[in-house]
């Protein structure tokens, strides 16, 4: 079986033992410290995507030529006719 479907698979017992030996190795007092960094990794990774798929989007327009729509010419004007 592949490997990374099994890592994947993770139940609640799984995930509740994981969450103890992290207590365990790294202790009450750093587990918020380490969640800070996480979520400010995070958040850096966000806004780098973003930033990046902001820049190709402005790219794209930039690129893309833009369609003028002819002004319409006024019809000409009736006249009656003259016998």
């Amino acid at each position: 079986m592949n490997p990374t479907l099994l890592f994947l698979s993770l139940g609640g017992g799984e995930i509740v033992v994981v969450l103890l030996v992290i207590l365990l190795f790294f202790g009450s007092n750093k587990i918020p410290e380490l969640a800070r960094g996480l979520g400010r990794g995070m958040r850096e990774f966000k806004d780098a995507t973003s930033s990046v798929q902001r820049e190709i989007e402005d790219s794209m327009k930039d690129t893309t030529p833009k369609k003028t729509v002819p002004k319409p010419t006024p019809a000409p004007k009736a006249q009656p006719r003259e016998d």
